[in-house]
C-alpha cells in the first residue's frame, strides 16, 4: 500500500495586490570591497517564454520525390524478378529507393 500523500503548506507566494509592472527595482547590494556592486535579479525577469517554432513551408518537390522513390523502388524489385534473375543488385537498389522514399515522407509536413 502506498504511503499517504504529504501535505504542503501551499498558499500565495507573492503579496496580495502586487503586479509584475508595479514592483520596485531590487536594491543593489554592495560589499565592503572596491569592486562593482552585484544586483539581484528581479523575480519577474526569471520567466523565459517558449521559443516560437519557425513556420517552414515544405518545398513542393518533396512529395514528388517521395512518390517517385517509392514507385521506383517497387519497380526495381519487380524488375529483378522479371529481367535480371541472376543478380540481387536490383533488389538492393529497390530497397534503398524505398528507404529514401520513407525518409522523404518524414520531411514532408
Amino acid at each position: 500500500m502506498a504511503p499517504p500523500k504529504r501535505k504542503t503548506g501551499g498558499g500565495r507566494v507573492t503579496p496580495k495586490g502586487t503586479q509584475p509592472g508595479n514592483r520596485a527595482p531590487a536594491a543593489a547590494k554592495s560589499t565592503g570591497d572596491a569592486g562593482p556592486a552585484k544586483s539581484e535579479v528581479a523575480a519577474s525577469s526569471r520567466y523565459t517564454p517558449k521559443a516560437t517554432r519557425r513556420q517552414l513551408i515544405p518545398p513542393n518537390w518533396i512529395p514528388i520525390i517521395m512518390v517517385a522513390l517509392l514507385i521506383g523502388g517497387g519497380l526495381a524489385i519487380m524488375a529483378r524478378y522479371l529481367v535480371w534473375t541472376g543478380s540481387n543488385i536490383p533488389t538492393l537498389v529497390g530497397l534503398v529507393m524505398i528507404l529514401g522514399g520513407l525518409w522523404a515522407a518524414t520531411k514532408w509536413e
